[in-house]
Parts: C-alpha cells; structure tokens; sequence
C-alpha cells in the first residue's frame, strides 16, 4: 500500500527486472486481479513494457521510414507527405500506448469530412497501420494494432479508360513522329512511362522482336530524372513485341536513336532525356487525346489497354502478370514460373487484333518474320538493334 491508501502492483518483467505497474488501485482486491492478468500475459509471453508505448506517433512513423533502406526514393517522398499532411497533425503528439482504434476511427472521419478523397484516406490508414504493425510483431512497443476497421483500407479507383486497337493507333498518328513508337510500345509492350523513356538501344533486340527491362526512370524533387531499377524485382524482364510494331520501331531506331549500345531510344529533338510535364506539352497530349475520343485519357492508360487487350489473349494470369512486371507477396510464386513461350503466345494474339482491326499505312508495318518462322532463313533479314 503507497501512503495515499491506494495499491500498487510490483512484478517480475520477462527480463528479470522487478517493475512496478503505472496504474495504482484503490482496492487490494482490483489490485490482485491486475496482477492475475498480467501474470497470465507474462506466461503467454503477451505482455508489453508500458513504458515502451510512451513514444509518440511522430517520432515512431518518422524512424520508421528512415529504418526502412529498401523504399525507392519516390516511396520514401509520398510516405513522408502522406504523414506529414494526414497522420502527424492529428495523431502526431498521441503516445503509441494511448493509440486506440475508436482515435483511428474518428481520426478517419475526419479526413473525409475535411475533404481527403476516400482514396488518400484509405492510402493513409494503410500507412499508419503498416507503421503500427511494426510496433507491435517487431519492436514490441505496443500489444495490439488499433487499426482495426474493416473496410478502411480499400480504394475504389475511377475506372480508366481502355482504348480500341483503332484509338491507339491514331494516338500514334496524331503525335509528333518521333513518339510513335514510343506510343506503340508503351500500350503493346504494357511498358511504364518510367520503363519506356529509359531503355536504351541494347534493350532492344529486334530479330527476337523482344524489349529488356532493365531500368526505370524517377522525377525526385532536388535530384531531377534518377535512374534505377524498375519499381519491383519482378519488373525486370523481357517482354515480346507483336511483330506489327517493329517495323515502326525499327524505323525509329534508324532515324532517332545512336549508334551507341547505352543510347536512350526516347528523346527530345535535342536529344535530351523525357520529362513527363515536357512530352505533354510537346505532342499537345490534352489535344490529341481528346481528337481521339478519349478526354481525360493519362499516359499510363496506354498501359493498362495493353494489360487488358494481353488479357483478352486467353493467356493466364500468372504469364499476365509477368509480362506486367508485376510484384506482391501473394502473388511473388506466380511469377517466377512464367514462361517466354507463353509470353510470344502473347505477342502474336495482340498481332492478330492489329491485322483485324487494321492501322495507318504509314504508322503500322508488316509483321516480320522471326528467327525459326519459315524455312527460308527469314532471321537474317532481321538485324539485332545494340
């Protein structure tokens, strides 16, 4: 008993140390029975340093970044902007210890009733509890997560749009004749912009008719254009190209890219490297993608018509999903059993939608014959671009 009359709980921690409980109570009997809970926690091996939990939301999820080597730099700048404009000033000064899932809840409501899209609110729930799952399976700061609302997590996306073969082709028509290719590409290949403005002439081999992934570009504030790797491991690969679009692409190599093994295929007219902002100015993207009957239409939805029109093929999801350069945890085993052959499967299906529905004389080729397609010795007609 402390000398104001109240009770205090003393035990042994699991690292041999005597504690005393923070909380004190006012009978030995509310006394004994915290005392018979936090013994069952500490043969169960549940039970957490109350002292640990006094850190507070902005210290941890600001070392917890800075822990984490692996985060490509552009990963790292929407973490920090995702804490330092939902999570820290709101819950910011809160103790790990004091965090509870009724905070989180109202924490969330308010977001969305300042106006955050429910997509950002679902991006920054995600974040805190990622960061918060930490400090419990690892640093055994806190017992439990407080994150624990169903449903908080999910976005619901606008549906993007998906071009026919016929728009993606008078896209390509309608932009400056050195992006054609790029366009092509890009949609044919499901090549990311980041992907597509860094392969360099020794990516392409253009008598296999594939393309190598081996870098991505990144716009990082103060550092400019970085290159690097691809977003994940899986994003590194070799992709087929439907053999309607290389002869486009092999003009464009004549006409616009070195001689040089390391020379970028994708350049300004000064043969600078592409900004994103700068390419929607130079080909008048709004303009042209509204010519084309699709307003509102992104770079990236050229991708995604290419990941949709592959899927069309029939090929399987986990052949999709390497072609993609897809990367999670649940899905990690899929990719790494995915075949070339099944990859060319694709390759030729999106061939046979270009001959249907048909292309601009002047942008769409013949298709080439590859190495091993007739009897003739049709590979040597084709030249390796590096």
């Amino acid at each position: 008993m402390l000398p104001s009359g109240r009770f205090q709980v003393r035990y042994w921690g699991l690292d041999g140390i005597r504690k005393a409980a923070q909380e004190t109570f006012a009978t030995r009997t509310e006394a004994d029975r915290y005392l018979t809970l936090l013994e069952a926690q500490l043969m169960r091996r549940e039970w957490v340093d109350p002292s640990k939990g006094k850190v507070k939301v902005r210290d941890y999820s600001t070392e917890w970044i800075k822990e984490r080597p692996k985060l490509r730099p552009r990963t790292v700048a929407l973490y920090t902007w995702i804490l330092n404009t939902h999570v820290i000033p709101h819950l910011g000064e809160v103790e790990l210890g004091n965090l509870t899932t009724p905070m989180v809840r109202r924490w969330r409501v308010k977001l969305l009733a300042t106006g955050v899209s429910e997509n950002g609110v679902a991006k920054a729930y995600r974040l805190l509890r990622a960061i918060l799952n930490t400090a419990v399976r690892e640093d055994e700061v806190i017992r439990v997560n407080p994150c624990r609302i169903p449903g908080a997590d999910q976005e619901h996306p606008a549906e993007r749009p998906v071009l026919t073969v016929r728009q993606v082709m008078s896209l390509a028509d309608k932009v400056p004749e050195r992006f054609r290719a790029l366009i092509l590409l890009a949609t044919f290949a499901c090549l990311r912009w980041g992907e597509v403005t860094a392969l360099q002439r020794c990516d392409l081999d253009l008598e296999a008719g594939t393309v190598r992934v081996r870098h991505a570009f990144t716009e990082q504030r103060g550092k400019g254009l970085v290159l690097g790797p691809p977003k994940s491991r899986a994003g590194v690969r070799t992709v087929s190209i439907p053999g309607t679009v290389i002869p486009v692409l092999r003009a464009h190599v004549d006409a616009h890219v070195k001689e040089w093994p390391d020379s970028f295929v994708f350049t300004t007219e000064n043969g600078k490297t592409i900004w994103r902002g700068n390419f929607n100015k130079i080909v008048r993207w709004r303009q042209v993608v509204g010519e084309v009957g699709v307003p509102g239409l992104h770079f990236h939805d050229l991708r995604h018509t290419g990941n949709t029109l592959a899927a069309q093929t029939g090929t399987s999801l986990r052949d999709l999903m390497a072609r993609m350069g897809h990367d999670n945890p649940r899905a990690a085993l899929i990719y790494q059993h995915a075949t070339s052959g099944a990859d060319r499967a694709v390759a030729a299906a999106l061939d046979a939608l270009l001959e249907v529905e048909g292309a601009p004389e002047h942008v769409r080729g013949e298709p080439e014959k590859r190495e091993g397609d007739g009897d003739d010795g049709a590979a040597g007609a084709l030249v390796r671009v590096g």
